[in-house]
């Protein structure tokens, strides 16, 4: 066995010399060629394939490749090994399809065998543009390869072989690295399943349900890179959007992309990109003032309301109310009446509603109103062109112009955030509503509503409305469109929210993804996945689930799976994989004690070399406390407070609801006691979102009643 390491090992130290030789060759040639800067458009673009060759070899250069496949086509009478890294690399100067490439890129039709074999003796096959393409698979090779320097060979599948296929092993190794400050890209250990997903098609609205730790972000960010590759003719990265919960876990996921050589993709948060859109003269509450939903204080948990406000206001009963309000007013919008720029003179009723609802129907309702309007104003001109007499002409003009401006003022204000407004003031009910309207909407919704609108303030949960409202009455530019769309945490999306954003991308193309176990923010997101997918056709949607775990170890899984199933009694459970590690400490501690358990434990995570570890509170005012109590302890800590752009690493001090979407090496969750989380499934999934941050090891402390939802170790 240790001859035959030894001997792969020695075949592909040759193999990467041979590779590293080739791409220093190309890159020192292209280096050495002048960039050429002038105005001939043939050598533009000539010096944009060579630029785009020198990004790639470049990022070639420290690490060619990471896995070999052995593959015999039924049309070859041998195998030929096929070498996957992240950007394809020819052999030559010429950047063109070969028959014998020295690296496949990742996202090559041939290079989805090396994710979608998992082993046996039987054929396999992948899909080219030229068809279905079957052969046999010899050899599966996972390559550890870190700045030139060879460090990994691992055979996860070798045809003559009596071993079983052995790919846990590579993906446990690393898995089993500590973690940084930015989430990294997969694509050496992307699985099955998760090749599925990245690899599907783009009209789709795909829809993905994620345990914790199941990858489900990177996936989606690979996704990206895949569709810019087999689609490069149809879209452009600067018309993709990954829509996040903040900016902060955005800066998280920022280097992933660049380092699958993707860039340009917009990057923004639901709330920030809408209040661009819209370029209101308002203010957007925080997040964390909702309905109390983010007290600071557990004293103020009793103001919760779960389903008044948000659930209503983001599902598609609202905008079906919506729409029927604006459908409203597109019928009384034009003022009941003749016009009459001066005594004598009429433009009758009937042709201005010919203008607006036959010859500008196909615009939308301000730009309908702007038209009619321009040409009341040429209709003017043209019936002052035959008057001679100067006096009568000054009359006129002077007539006409103070008319036209008060007739101007009979029309609704086509502005969205008025409109908006007036949907929940019965008293404004000559532009858009009437009284029995109101019914359908919940009283205190009205009411609450009211009130924050009358400040000139905004909920996040009325963006949607906004927005929609703003589409109907301007259309949108078509460089508004997107080609594809991410929504990240998208159990904390309402339906209304991605049926705004869908009049917003092109072919429903959309990568939707989240975990229902993890929907913390109940009173506006989804409680089933079918509140999205009944938003479109059945044929334009997908469902996948990825039940798997990579991140923490099989005892966090299972502490954490024990807790959805005593407080939310789902079936969504996380399945590890197999990754042993320590045991789930639960340590009842007074304040006191829990000082000197979080100093020990610091020190015992730094011997063990992590790099990141989270002290997780329940409440935002708990966390700065702490956070205070640390520093005064000398201890270098961060407070993340929901203010920062930028997460640091280290040593973390957090309330719960502010870690979902990170990883840390360690993680040590306060006051798990009976008062911080009692019964409710909200409590529950905050607990659970709180456990799954772990990679490597998780405590637990307390004082007093443990909560409900942990069982104390016997």
């Amino acid at each position: 066995m240790e001859d035959t390491f030894q001997s792969a090992y020695q075949e592909e130290m040759r193999q990467l010399e041979i590779a590293q030789q080739e791409i220093d060759r190309q890159l020192t040639h292209l280096r050495n060629t002048p960039v050429y800067t002038g105005h001939d458009f043939t050598e533009q673009v000539l010096e944009e394939t060579r630029e785009a060759r020198r990004q790639r070899l470049a990022r070639a250069e420290d690490a060619p490749y990471f896995g070999r496949l052995d593959f015999q086509t039924n049309q070859k009478s041998e195998a030929t090994p096929l070498y996957i890294g992240k950007v394809g690399v020819n052999h030559g100067d010429l950047d063109v399809e070969q028959e014998n490439p020295l690296v496949i890129d990742w996202r090559a039709p041939i290079a989805s065998l090396f994710y979608s074999f998992t082993g046996g003796l039987e054929p396999a096959s992948y899909e080219a543009p030229e068809g279905t393409i079957e052969g046999l698979v010899y050899l599966k090779r996972n390559l550890v390869i870190r700045k030139k320097i060879l460090q990994r060979v691992v055979d996860t599948y070798t045809r003559d072989s009596d071993q079983p296929a052995v790919s846990d092993e590579f993906l446990l190794y690393r898995l089993g690295e500590n973690k940084d400050n930015r989430l990294r890209d997969i694509v050496s250990t992307i699985q099955a399943e998760q090749d599925l997903i990245i690899r599907a098609a783009k009209n789709t609205a795909l829809m993905i349900q994620g345990v914790a730790g199941s990858g489900k972000t990177t996936v989606a960010l690979h996704r990206l890179a895949f569709l810019l590759y087999q689609y490069q003719e149809q879209i452009r990265a600067e018309r993709m959007i990954i829509f996040a919960p903040n900016q902060m876990f955005l800066n998280y996921i920022s280097d992933v992309l660049p380092e699958l050589g993707v860039g340009n993709i917009q990057q923004n948060t639901f709330a920030d990109w809408a209040m661009n859109l819209l370029d209101l003269d308002a203010k957007l509450l925080p997040a964390t003032d909702m309905w109390g939903i983010w007290f600071e204080t557990l004293e103020q948990r009793p103001a919760l309301n779960d389903d008044v406000s948000g659930r209503y206001k983001g599902s598609t009963r609202f905008k079906q109310w919506i729409d029927k309000s604006m459908e409203l007013l597109e019928v009384n919008c034009v003022p009941d009446m003749d016009f009459s720029p001066w005594d004598g003179k009429v433009l009758p009723l009937q042709t201005i509603r010919n203008w607006f609802f036959e010859e500008y129907k196909h615009y939308a309702l301000a730009k309908r109103k702007e038209r009619v309007l321009a040409r009341i104003n040429r209709w003017i001109e043209m019936e002052l062109k035959p008057i001679t007499n100067t006096v009568k002409l000054k009359e006129f003009k002077q007539k006409s112009s103070t008319r036209i401006k008060a007739y101007a003022k009979k029309w609704p204000e086509f502005d969205a955030f008025t409109l908006y407004k007036n949907l929940f003031q019965p008293d404004k009910r000559g532009a858009i509503l009437q009284q029995d309207r109101f019914e359908s909407i919940p009283a205190d919704v009205v009411k609450h509503t009211r009130i924050t609108l009358k400040n000139n303030e905004i909920r996040h949960e009325d963006l949607a409305g906004l927005l929609y409202i703003h589409v109907k009455l301007h259309d949108m530019a078509s460089e508004s469109r997107f080609d594809h769309i991410v929504i990240d945490e998208a159990q904390d999306f309402s339906p209304f929210q991605v049926a705004v954003l869908d009049l917003f991308v092109r072919n429903h193309s959309f990568t939707i993804l989240g975990d229902l176990s993890q929907g913390i923010h109940a009173y506006q997101g989804i409680h089933d996945w079918n509140e999205m997918q009944s938003l479109f056709e059945a044929q334009d949607t997908a469902y996948f689930a990825l039940t798997r775990s990579y991140r923490s170890t099989m005892e966090i899984i299972e502490f954490a799976n024990g807790i959805l199933e005593r407080g939310v009694h789902t079936d969504l459970l996380a399945v590890p994989v197999f990754r042993s590690g320590q045991q789930v400490q639960v340590l009842e501690k007074t304040s006191v004690e829990q000082l000197q358990v979080i100093q020990d434990a610091i020190q015992q995570f730094e011997q063990s070399e992590y790099n990141t570890t989270a002290l997780l509170t329940r409440t935002l005012e708990e966390a700065r406390t702490l956070y205070q109590t640390l520093l005064d302890q000398g201890l270098n800590v961060n407070l993340i407070d929901g203010s920062q752009n930028e997460y640091q690493g280290g040593i973390s001090v957090l309330p719960v609801y502010l870690s979902k979407g990170l990883e840390f090496d360690a993680v040590l969750l306060m006051d798990a006691d009976a008062y911080h989380y009692r019964e409710g499934a909200m409590d529950a999934k905050l607990l659970y979102v709180g456990c799954t941050r772990a990679l490597h090891e998780l405590w637990i402390l307390y004082h007093g009643e443990l909560t409900p939802f942990i069982q104390q170790p016997a």
